[in-house]
């Protein structure tokens, strides 16, 4: 029986269904169902509005995000088309966050789950490189039916700085974890707290743990708004 803290995730095709709320109930049901029988906390939902063949999913990152600072499971109602989509599968197994889906109970929480979704991300990769591969060969016989040449320019690589690769990437993870927790201290700035106590406070409230695990003080928050408006500067 599932247990432990969730946050939900739904996907409606087009802004006229996210407001009617076709779609909706189904999918919020789905969550119920799964749930159903265990010792179990639902904290918030995210609802995502596609349209088109757009891939940027904004709602998807800000529930990852919330997931990861609130250490809570990440459940779907519905995956169906994006099993082939390796970008949306990777992103999921990079993000770190345990994730469930209702209409694919096969996947598990845990090590076991993000084997499975690199085995379907593996996939959707092949699939994606075998189409690209059978577009070239389609072009070369068009060139060489049409008598046409088509020249690329090559790519050089450049190599990095491994020195300091350890460095940056523990600041790469700094920032991140800092960028999670941006809407946070945005709400409650736009809740009027603006004191470092009073931030501190807040991100408690939320159950957020600081970046070392313990409670949030001035001083974490001050670091914290430090990177954050660092970045937004740059």
């Amino acid at each position: 029986m599932p247990e432990g803290r969730y946050l939900s995730y739904i996907r409606v095709s087009t802004v006229k269904q996210g407001q009617s709320g076709l779609g909706l109930e189904g999918q919020r049901a789905a969550v119920q169902n799964y749930l159903n029988g265990g010792r179990w906390s639902l904290l918030g939902e995210f609802v995502e509005v596609e349209s088109g063949k757009k891939n940027n999913r904004p709602e998807l990152s800000r529930a990852l995000a919330a997931c990861r600072v609130k250490k809570a499971t990440l459940i779907i109602a519905k995956i169906d088309r994006l099993a082939r989509n390796s970008s949306f599968l990777m992103g999921i197994i990079d993000s770190g966050v345990d994730v469930v889906f209702c209409d694919l109970p096969q996947i598990l929480v845990g090590a076991a789950g993000r084997f499975m979704l690199q085995q379907m991300a593996s996939v959707a990769e092949l699939e994606a490189g075998l189409i690209s591969e059978r577009t070239k060969a389609a072009l070369k016989a068009k060139v060489a039916r049409d008598g046409q040449w088509d020249r690329h320019a090559g790519h050089h690589l450049v190599p990095g700085a491994g020195q300091s690769a350890a460095v940056e990437a523990r600041q790469r993870r700094a920032q991140d974890c800092a960028e999670d927790l941006r809407v946070y201290i945005d709400d409650a700035r736009a809740a009027g707290i603006t004191t470092l106590r009073g931030l501190a406070q807040a991100l408690a409230e939320h159950g957020i743990a600081s970046p070392g695990g313990s409670e949030w003080t001035a001083t974490t928050v001050r670091r914290l708004l430090l990177r954050l408006d660092g970045a937004r500067a740059t």
